[in-house]
């Protein structure tokens, strides 16, 4: 893990940051190179919030079918981010598409990308206050405020309510950047583009309306695992 104790990174600099990921009673983990460490990933830590309603959820649809709807979130939110970052790094000539469904969707979130500055596109980052760990989509500008931003896909639009995991995620982010940089982050935005509806939504929050429940999260998860 890239020492950061004596002298503070850069907000550009956090791309550099090296950490390998383990698989253990199927929760990530990251570690440094020595394999001397082992934070809880954020999305692990904070999957809690969510864990009995998609219980529930499975209950209800059947397992086979909660698979193939989840397998298919995952692929559209992989390819999503994928496009995002390349748009944003502009290191490509084009964005290749593999249907009108992935095209539309990026089209309709494009005005709001030209929007961003980006410093960091998919970070790893850590905190050894909060002993855990996890890859940020982005770091920077929104509206002159520094931010983490994040990309969401999703089949249909969503409710306000169904964003609260996200701003406990973005907030971990937002204290490990705090840690690593010495900066801290004033915004929490979660972009979500709406796959075959062409249109987006946008959730902004702040990281100091979150902290709590981030620390409860947390809390729970060292009491399931002992991590």
């Amino acid at each position: 893990m890239t020492k950061v104790k004596t002298t503070l990174l850069e907000l550009h600099e956090l791309e550099d940051i090296q950490l390998d990921t383990i698989s253990e009673n199927g929760n990530r983990y990251y570690t440094d190179s020595t394999k001397t460490i082992k934070y809880p990933s954020v999305t692990t830590v904070t999957g809690l919030h969510s864990r009995k309603h998609i219980k529930l959820w499975k209950e209800r649809v059947g397992e086979e079918e909660a698979n193939k709807i989840t397998k298919q979130a995952t692929t559209r939110g992989t390819l999503f981010h994928q496009h995002i970052e390349d748009y944003l790094r502009k290191e490509k000539e084009y964005i290749e598409f593999e249907n009108i469904l992935q095209e539309g969707m990026f089209k309709a979130v494009q005005p709001v990308l030209d929007e961003i500055i980006p410093i960091s596109l998919e970070a790893p980052l850590f905190s050894n206050q909060l002993r855990m760990a996890g890859r940020v989509d982005c770091v920077g500008l929104w509206d002159n405020n520094l931010a983490i931003i994040d990309f969401k896909s999703s089949a249909k639009p969503k409710e306000d309510y169904m964003a609260k995991q996200w701003y406990i995620q973005m907030t971990a982010y937002a204290i490990m950047v705090e840690e690593l940089t010495g900066k801290p982050i004033e915004e929490l935005v979660a972009i979500v583009g709406i796959e075959g509806l062409n249109t987006f939504q946008i959730f902004i929050s702040k990281p100091e309306d979150h902290v709590d429940d981030l620390w409860k999260l947390r809390e729970q998860y060292r009491n399931l695992y002992g991590v």
